[in-house]
């Protein structure tokens, strides 16, 4: 009976690993403005918005354009990232970044506007799956703002 339990346990944990990884995903419905959306109820997300975010964007003294190409470049360079809505030129992106064991899937969104004096973004990143991501999204977003930053510094 426990040899049953186990292998039953482990099948359902195997099933709940392919799901995660191979569960279809709508680009359509993750790739939002975060200036627009209503922010979330659960602790799976980080917000990053001029108002009513969990933080507060800096402004650079950059070009729209040019602040979209260094998110971008920044996101592509993260481990397990890749682009699945948007364009640099629309200045509007989104991002799906898996964890690195179950793969589970995180979506974030950067929309890059001009400012009067140069330009800033907004950015949301949530977990697909689960109440509760750790700090992981707030983490990611964190180092690519920074990542930004010492583009922008060179």
């Amino acid at each position: 009976m426990i040899k049953f339990l186990l292998i039953a346990g482990l099948l359902g944990l195997a099933g709940v690993m392919f799901y995660v990884r191979l569960a279809p995903s709508d680009p359509a419905e993750w790739h939002v403005d975060p200036r627009a959306i209503p922010r979330p109820d659960k602790p799976n997300h980080w917000l990053i918005r001029p108002v009513g975010g969990d933080a507060r964007p800096e402004n650079y003294a950059r070009d729209a354009r040019g602040l979209a190409e260094d998110f971008d470049a920044v996101a592509r360079e993260s481990p397990r990232t890749e682009l699945v809505a948007g364009s640099v030129a629309a200045g509007h992106m989104t991002y799906l970044t898996r964890s690195p064991w179950m793969g589970f899937p995180d979506y974030t969104s950067i929309r890059v506007y001009s400012t009067e004096t140069g330009a800033s973004y907004a950015a949301f990143a949530r977990s697909r799956f689960g109440g509760n991501d750790w700090g992981t999204n707030r983490e990611r977003l964190e180092d690519w703002v920074s990542r930004v930053r010492m583009r922008l510094e060179r």
